[in-house]
């Protein structure tokens, strides 16, 4: 018997392109674009709307990953579209709109806290590129750029709805701006761990109790929305050395590096 002759090959196949999704990417264009509303804003003196534009770039930021998730368009040009957006509008914008609010009238050391600030967020978002595999997905490591961001616009925009007017009120608000923007660029990179809330599930259920909680911390933003986000975001920027100093205390490893064998699943958000 002969041996049965193979199948004639077909056709070689062409390797996949790798596309460019349209609806992820739309976020992230958004939230690109409001980081650049807000310094055409500050550059015109309106600081207000420059905070509106970070927090809005901060809420599309948080969303285009998971829309990319949730409609399986996942792309390589999305994560790194993702990261330069991030870089723009947590890094370089704050930074930016830091210096034109109150930082200017410091000569020096003013603009040396923007740059700081900057770069810190360059680093932080390299670092988390590169981590992406080994970190434990239920912390950051190092403040997340877009808390950062809030901390430093949070508090320029709670000042200006206070009727602070940034670089005419003095030094002492040039230099309270200063440790702000210091303090948030420094923390990104240091290996605290804060809170990523990646492990909450919206599918979960949730007692009844949970939902009036939520509308009842609505209403209470909505008393006075720079005062209550400002004191949010102070209270999550310091947390992460509460974890720290708590985990320390009782002997724990404070590292987020290989703590976790889960392959983080928040692949093309940047935080």
């Amino acid at each position: 018997m002969t041996p049965a002759s193979d199948p004639p090959a077909g056709p070689p196949q062409r390797p996949r392109r790798k596309g460019i999704y349209i609806l992820p990417n739309l976020f992230t264009l958004g939230a690109l674009f409001g980081g650049f509303y807000a310094v055409v804003m500050a550059m015109n003196g309106r600081f207000e709307q420059s905070a509106y534009g970070v927090f809005s770039a901060m809420v599309l930021d948080s969303l285009d990953g998971r829309i990319a998730r949730m409609t399986k368009t996942q792309s390589v040009f999305g994560e790194h579209m993702d990261s330069l957006s991030d870089m723009v509008s947590f890094g370089a914008a704050p930074a930016l709109i830091a210096y034109e609010w109150s930082l200017r009238g410091l000569g020096k050391p003013g603009w040396i806290a923007a740059f700081v600030y900057c770069s810190c967020t360059a680093l932080r978002l390299a670092r988390f590129n590169t981590n992406l595999g080994v970190v434990d997905k239920r912390f950051f490591q190092g403040l997340p750029s877009p808390a950062a961001a809030a901390l430093v616009m949070g508090f320029i925009w709670l000042m200006d709805n206070q009727g602070f007017t940034g670089i005419e009120e003095g030094p002492w608000l040039g230099w309270t701006t200063f440790g702000f923007t210091l303090y948030a660029g420094l923390t990104m990179v240091t290996n605290v761990p804060f809170y990523s809330f990646k492990d909450l599930s919206l599918k979960r259920s949730v007692p009844f109790v949970v939902i009036v909680l939520i509308a009842l911390g609505i209403a209470v933003i909505n008393l006075h929305p720079p005062f209550v986000l400002v004191g949010l975001f102070m209270v999550y920027g310091v947390s992460g050395y509460a974890v720290y100093g708590w985990k320390k205390l009782k002997g724990k490893p404070v590292s987020v590096i290989a703590t976790s064998t889960d392959e983080p699943d928040e692949q093309g958000l940047h935080h």
